[in-house]
């Protein structure tokens, strides 16, 4: 069991998990159901199945659970550009929030690999 507090990939998902909620902040209302919603369940699901993954009794059970992580960044890359297109944020906010995430799917990679050794 790790102590998912202070991992560096939960401290960086979490740090996007904020400036995802701020990029949402201006959203129209109409999409408070629609695009805002999704955008942070997927947010949300990134430090939340590293953490659910790290009190598991397996490397194999924390492998798992940091591929759902993985799906839920790739989710919100694609949703990020989709705010972008349609003119929601700005090709900087959705760059940084982009850039966050490959941060953090680097990161996932190389602690999946080390949990596989």
């Amino acid at each position: 069991m790790h102590q998912f507090e202070k991992l560096k990939i939960w401290q960086k998902s979490m740090d996007l998990l904020v400036d995802v909620y701020k990029a949402n902040e201006d959203y129209p209302k109409e999409e408070k159901y629609g695009l805002t919603s999704q955008m942070r369940r997927s947010t949300v699901s990134i430090p939340s199945n590293i953490a659910e993954g790290s009190g598991r009794n397996s490397n194999q059970q924390f492998n798992y659970f940091l591929g759902v992580a993985s799906g839920s960044t790739s989710e919100l890359i694609t949703q990020t550009f989709l705010s972008e297109r349609l003119e929601l944020i700005d090709s900087s906010t959705m760059g940084n929030i982009v850039d966050q995430c490959v941060e953090v799917s680097k990161m996932n990679i190389a602690l999946q690999q080390t949990l596989n050794k």
